[in-house]
């Protein structure tokens, strides 16, 4: 069994785990800029981690449960029981005489709100590492 700092902990390590991922994809869209009939990609995560907070906090337990009837069938999953990012197309800009989509303004601007969410998460895990830190200063004082 893991220790676990707090329920926000490992929704952070997600978050950032998908930034990561994310930037990934948007440094592969602008690697592929000069391919021939390269459509971009991107990572829609957003649900996935409201879904996984909910489940963190314990919010939206009042589902109702599909009734298996024959244990033959099979189980139903639902795309909400899943915490793993969509990928898609991002289409929408006009293609090239080549049929290649990929605008850099647009990759390098989605670049950069990702990486500026990616040092706000930074930031929020050391600030949720200063308080623990905080605290077990405290206690050594105490004794």
């Amino acid at each position: 069994m893991a220790l676990s700092i707090s329920r926000t902990h490992g929704l952070i390590k997600e978050a950032l785990d998908y930034r990561a991922a994310r930037q990934d994809m948007i440094s592969s869209n602008i690697a592929n800029t000069d391919t021939p009939f390269y459509r971009p990609r991107d990572i829609r995560f957003e649900d996935a981690l409201a879904r996984k907070a909910d489940d963190l906090q314990k919010r939206g337990t009042n589902t109702l449960k599909l009734a298996q009837t024959d244990a033959g069938h099979i189980a139903f999953q639902s795309e909400k029981t899943s915490h793993k990012p969509i990928t898609f197309f991002r289409d929408g800009h006009m293609a090239r005489n080549d049929g290649n989509s990929v605008d850099l303004d647009v990759e390098t601007t989605e670049m950069s709100k990702n990486s500026i969410m990616f040092n706000a998460l930074i930031q929020a895990n050391k600030a949720e590492g200063r308080i623990y830190s905080g605290v077990i200063e405290a206690s050594q004082k105490v004794n």
